[in-house]
């Protein structure tokens, strides 16, 4: 069975972790992803920490199911060069300062005349117009320019940023979405496109209600803390071997059920639990009463219980946990592989699953130019003597 992308050519010249996460899943779905990184540096993510035998952790995470190939940007042939690997491509991702792939002479009316059928792919900071296009942006200014920052960390605490980059994850999700769309739109056009997909733009649709609450009702959305901004009981909770739970009972019926499971089923009816919106003006109260609760068992019998009474919770987990957790092993969501160089890695499994065509990982994460006389012997066509040239010029040179 082939994968959903088979035979799909993505010339990707991305870097840190939005646009390699956009290829990563472009690369998952069977597309053959060329990844161009700078001669002697390669992508910015190759020299962050961890490192496992002299390679990133951090940059390996992102780029399985890639070929690398090097080149010098800087030099005057680089241009022509990337040109000619977009006429063979179907999809160019880039997450460039706007207006950078203009100065090299590789703009989207560039691309787009030599290869009417090309998807080009562009992720930023901010989009490639507006007041703010040129600004610098990573995955924390779009948390803070947000507001997602704003609603993080405790009521009387400073915001907080989260716990991983989520901002540029949701940016390459929706990049690869946009991609697989233009290129479905392309099959019934035969025409390519552009595509722009900002991290801010990505960070403020995860405001849910906050928006409209403060554009339509004027009402300035807080942070709760660990506690659901919209029902309760919902929080972390102590239990009585000095871990963490979190409980998220806050709907009317598993409100009923908690009330029975810690035995005090007349709480339902008491009148400042009532409803949802009482539970939640009330929530420190019954908060208290559940907290009280936990406190009287271990973890593993608070756990018991609940699933019991069919009420999500579950450990607030340490990564140890993750890394042992059946479930994710159970659905392939922890992989061990051969790096030829780092020797054996554990990645992130492949997340969507699909029944006729499904995704997998074929490729560990490359070394750097690991395959760049191959990619210009199969996507150019250029033979031995042919990249030897190129080498002595230093277009590619390692």
């Amino acid at each position: 069975m082939t994968a959903p992308l088979d035979g799909i050519k993505v010339l990707d010249l991305s870097r840190f972790i939005a646009g390699p996460h956009c290829t990563k899943i472009l690369g998952d779905m069977g597309a053959d992803v060329i990844k161009v990184e700078k001669v002697g540096y390669g992508d910015d993510g190759r020299h962050f920490p961890p490192f496992q035998n002299g390679e990133s952790l951090y940059g390996m995470s992102l780029n399985r199911n890639k070929r690398s190939m090097v080149l010098d940007f800087r030099h005057a042939d680089a241009p022509q060069m990337l040109i000619e690997l977009a006429r063979q491509a179907d999809v160019l991702v880039e997450n460039f300062r706007p207006g950078t792939m203009e100065q090299m002479g590789c703009g989207w009316d560039v691309l787009h005349a030599a290869n009417p059928r090309l998807v080009m792919t562009r992720l930023s900071g901010f989009g490639q117009d507006g007041p703010y296009a040129m600004r610098p942006g990573f995955d924390g200014i779009a948390q803070a320019m947000s507001g997602l920052m704003s609603l993080a960390g405790e009521p009387e605490g400073p915001p907080m940023l989260a716990g991983t980059f989520y901002v540029d994850y949701m940016t390459g999700m929706y990049g690869a979405n946009a991609t697989v769309a233009a290129l479905y739109a392309r099959e019934r056009t035969g025409k390519g496109q552009m595509i722009d997909v900002a991290l801010l733009d990505s960070a403020v649709s995860m405001l849910t209600t906050g928006l409209s609450s403060q554009a339509d009702q004027g009402v300035t959305p807080l942070r709760t803390g660990n506690r659901d901004r919209y029902s309760s009981p919902a929080n972390v909770f102590s239990t009585g071997s000095g871990e963490y739970v979190l409980i998220v009972s806050g709907t009317n019926p598993l409100f009923a059920r908690i009330c029975a499971m810690i035995g005090k089923p007349e709480l339902v009816q008491d009148p400042r639990f009532e409803t949802v919106p009482l539970r939640l003006q009330n929530a420190a109260a019954i908060e208290d009463v559940v907290q009280a609760w936990c406190l009287e068992h271990d973890t593993q019998a608070v756990i018991e219980a609940l699933n019991t009474y069919g009420i999500p919770a579950c450990k607030i987990a340490t990564m140890k946990d993750v890394v042992e957790n059946p479930q994710l092993h159970h659905r392939g969501q922890l992989v061990e592989m051969e790096h030829p160089k780092a020797g054996k890695i554990t990645l992130a499994g492949v997340t969507m699953h699909l029944s006729d065509t499904p995704l997998a990982i074929r490729r560990p994460p490359p070394v750097l130019g690991e395959h760049t006389d191959e990619i210009l012997g199969d996507w150019l066509g250029l033979d031995e003597d042919a990249i030897e040239a190129l080498r002595e010029k230093r277009l590619i040179q390692m």
